[in-house]
């Protein structure tokens, strides 16, 4: 496995990521299920699903073209699906874990399945800058996402291994680079800082954590956003908040979280605390309302996280799947999910 590229500056604060026995490790040892817990599980989710992880009607999408993007004020955000958000910053775009595939899987037979289009495809969007990665987990690499968005893409920032997959399925190497937690690297004048998070890698039976995790730091002038990427709250968020916040927006994992799996995905109440740690200025849940990857009704994370924002008078933004959120500009959206889901229909739902 290739070390971090060399253009990458380590930064001042030494805890870079560790590992035994091949595999990267969470800084705070995560309690693996033991085979008995995880067949439970996926005999629930096969069986027991609740009627309401999917939407009963289509979500409301906003269409974009590569022409509004481009005559696009600096500084937009949009959300595109799950963990796929695209930002504009200094006349260039940048996008986050961009998956575009009809199904979260290895295959496209079977597995979550999108609620809805991406707002523009892939060959319309515009040329990106730099694609930041958090992690290999399907819903988060898609493998011909990437390979479609080479040509268009200079670089290609990834946690440590990461950048191996991409070089194997043949991104050229020097558009690649690869950071340990900790280590930050200059992209057209945007500081990229890969920093800790906790959760866990593998894209089959027999490559379990052996790529790195990671969540990301953005700094463009005074103009800092955090990625979360996936993770279970942990002490990490405070320490980020310290060494690099505040925050303008935080871009946080709120969804696919399940009382099995406490300690790599966070419950909305965590989330809101993680981005309270960050010293976060602006919320923008995340990680929701593409695919049913748990147990939960798939409007249930935004009813809680717009709930526990409102009772601690945190900044929040819920913007749909297209639609501009704008730093220099910030406003909250609409609760566009109350209209998909009818009260009367959530009601039944719930209680089936």
């Amino acid at each position: 496995m290739a070390n971090s590229n060399s253009s990458a500056d380590t930064a001042s604060t030494p805890e870079a990521s560790r590992q035994a026995q091949g595999q990267y490790q969470n800084f705070t040892p995560v309690q693996r299920l033991s085979f008995g817990k995880t067949m439970g599980i996926l005999w629930s989710a096969l069986f027991h699903k609740p009627q309401n992880t999917r939407p009963s009607a289509p979500v409301p999408v906003q269409a974009l073209t590569q022409a509004a993007l481009m005559a696009a004020p600096n500084h937009s955000v949009y959300r595109l699906g799950h963990s796929t958000v695209l930002l504009k910053l200094r006349d260039k775009f940048w996008i986050t874990d961009p998956v575009f595939a009809e199904r979260a899987s290895p295959v496209q037979w079977a597995g979550p399945k999108r609620f809805h289009q991406p707002p523009i495809s892939l060959e319309e969007l515009p040329p990106i800058e730099a694609v930041i990665l958090s992690h290999d987990h399907y819903d988060h690499l898609d493998h011909q996402a990437v390979l479609k968005l080479a040509d268009k893409t200079k670089h290609f920032l990834t946690p440590l291994g990461v950048g191996d997959t991409l070089i194997k399925w043949g991104i050229d190497a020097s558009k690649v680079r690869q950071l340990d937690w900790w280590q930050g690297t200059e992209v057209d004048g945007i500081q990229f800082i890969a920093t800790p998070s906790q959760h866990f890698s593998g894209r089959g039976l027999f490559d379990s954590n052996s790529t790195l995790w990671a969540s990301w730091v953005m700094i463009d002038g005074d103009t800092r956003v955090f990625f979360s990427g996936d993770s279970g709250y942990c002490d990490g968020f405070k320490r980020i908040g310290e060494q690099y916040g505040p925050f303008d927006l935080t871009l946080m994992e709120t969804g696919a979280y399940n009382v099995d799996w406490p300690h790599v995905h966070m419950q909305p109440e965590q989330t809101l605390q993680a981005h309270l740690d960050l010293k976060g200025r602006w919320l923008l849940p995340i990680h929701n309302g593409t695919f049913d990857l748990s147990m939960h009704a798939w409007y249930e994370p935004f009813d809680r996280i717009l709930a526990l924002a409102w009772e601690r008078n945190v900044s929040i933004t819920t913007p749909q799947m297209g639609e501009a959120f704008n730093l220099m500009h910030p406003q909250r959206g609409g609760a566009w999910w109350l209209a998909v889901e009818g009260e009367s229909d959530r009601e039944v739902v719930q209680n089936a």
